[in-house]
C-alpha cells in the first residue's frame, strides 16, 4: 500500500518540479526584458492609459522634464522601494520636488520597456496599473522595476497623480548587452531636443558622416549635426527604429523619420531661413562601426535628400540664404518601434 502510494505521489512531485523549474526560467527571462506583453483586447480606455505610460516612460528616459511636468495632476506623489546589498531603503516625495532636484543633477538617458501590464479602469475615470519592466543604459539591463501607475482623467486627459515601485538589480550574470535595445535607446534620444544624450551613443573620438559629406569627428561636432535636425523639427520629431541588419560592413541601424518642419530653419541640410511647415516622412539607415565598448565609432548615415526636400516643397528661390550650406543630414531615431530584426553576426 505504501509502495503505490509512493508509486502515485511521484509523477505529481516530478511535475511539481517541472512547473517550478518554467516559471524560475520565466521570471529569469521576464527581468531580461525577452518576455513582451502578452496579445489581448485592450478597451479604448485602457488603450488610451497604456499609451500615456508608454509616453511618460520615453519623456522620463530621455529626462524631459518639462513634458513630465504637464502629465501630472496637481500635488502628484512618487514613492520607491529599492533593494541594495540585502537592504530595502524607501522614499517618497511630491513629484514636482523629484523634478527639481533632477534639473540640478547631471543625467544620463535610460530605457525602459515594459514586459506586461495588468490595467483597470474603475468607472472611466481613475486607472490603475501594474508595469513589469527592465531599465536599460545603452543595451545592458540594469534594473528589474515593478512600476504602479495611478491616473485620473482630467478634462478627457489622464494624468497621473502617483507613481511607485520597487527596483531591484540585475544580476551581473544577466547583465547582456542586447543590439536591438542599443538600437531602441538610441531611437529614443532622438525625440528630445537634446543632442548631448544622442552623443552619449558615440565613443568619444566616434564620427558621423552624413550622405558623403564632410564627416564630423567628436561628440561636439556630431551633437550639431543632431541638433540642426531638432532645430528643424522642435515640435514633433519621432524616429522610428525599423530594424537592424547586420552586413559585412557594419551593422545597419534602419529608420523612418516624421515630423512638422516648424523650426526656424527649413533644413537641416540646407541653410535657408524659416522652416515650411511641411510633414516629412522620410526613412534611411545608419552604417555603424562600433568599439570595444559597444559604443558607434564611426556612422555613415544615408538617406533620399532629394525626396526630402520635394518633401519639404522647397521654393530656393523664395528662400533668403543665411550662408554657406551645411553637409547633408540625416534623421533620428526613436521610441516608436516598429516591428524589427536583427540578422545575427
Amino acid at each position: 500500500m505504501k509502495k503505490l502510494y509512493i508509486n502515485r505521489l511521484l509523477p505529481c512531485f516530478v511535475l511539481c518540479l517541472m512547473v517550478q523549474s518554467k516559471c524560475m526560467a520565466q521570471n529569469s527571462e521576464n527581468r531580461k526584458g525577452k518576455i513582451p506583453t502578452k496579445n489581448q483586447v485592450w478597451t479604448q480606455d485602457e488603450e488610451d492609459v497604456k499609451a500615456t505610460i508608454e509616453q511618460f516612460l520615453i519623456v522620463a528616459g530621455n529626462y524631459n522634464l518639462d513634458a513630465m511636468a504637464n502629465m501630472m495632476a496637481d500635488k502628484a506623489s512618487l514613492a520607491i522601494a529599492r533593494l541594495r546589498d540585502g537592504k530595502w531603503t524607501t522614499e517618497t516625495m511630491l513629484i514636482e520636488d523629484r523634478l527639481a532636484a533632477a534639473k540640478k543633477s547631471v543625467n544620463r538617458p535610460y530605457f525602459e520597456p515594459v514586459n506586461e501590464y495588468t490595467i483597470h479602469v474603475s468607472d472611466g475615470h481613475l486607472a490603475f496599473v501594474k508595469a513589469d519592466a527592465v531599465l536599460h543604459a545603452f543595451g545592458v539591463p540594469l534594473l528589474h522595476n515593478i512600476d504602479y501607475f495611478t491616473l485620473i482623467k482630467e478634462n478627457e486627459v489622464w494624468k497621473f497623480i502617483n507613481i511607485s515601485f520597487t527596483s531591484t538589480r540585475i544580476p551581473e550574470a544577466e547583465r547582456i548587452y542586447d543590439p536591438i535595445i542599443f538600437a531602441k535607446s538610441y531611437a529614443q534620444v532622438w525625440c528630445i531636443q537634446n543632442p548631448d544624450f544622442v552623443v552619449l551613443f558615440y565613443a568619444e573620438d566616434g564620427s558621423l558622416n552624413i550622405n558623403n559629406g564632410i564627416a564630423s569627428v567628436g561628440r561636439t561636432a556630431i551633437a550639431k549635426d543632431a541638433k540642426a535636425f531638432m532645430d528643424a523639427f522642435p515640435d514633433d520629431m519621432i524616429v522610428a527604429f525599423d530594424r537592424l541588419i547586420q552586413t559585412s560592413k557594419g551593422i545597419e541601424f534602419h529608420w523612418t523619420l516624421t515630423g512638422t518642419n516648424s523650426g526656424i530653419k527649413a533644413s537641416p541640410i540646407k541653410s535657408f531661413w524659416r522652416g515650411t511647415g511641411k510633414k516629412i516622412n522620410i526613412s534611411g539607415f545608419e552604417l555603424w562601426q562600433l568599439n570595444e565598448n559597444v559604443l558607434i565609432k564611426k556612422s555613415i548615415g544615408t538617406f533620399d535628400a532629394d525626396e526630402y526636400n520635394r518633401q519639404l516643397n522647397y521654393i530656393i528661390k523664395n528662400q533668403e540664404p543665411r550662408g554657406p550650406s551645411d553637409r547633408h543630414g540625416r534623421a533620428r531615431p526613436q521610441s516608436i518601434n516598429k516591428e524589427l530584426s536583427f540578422r545575427s553576426r
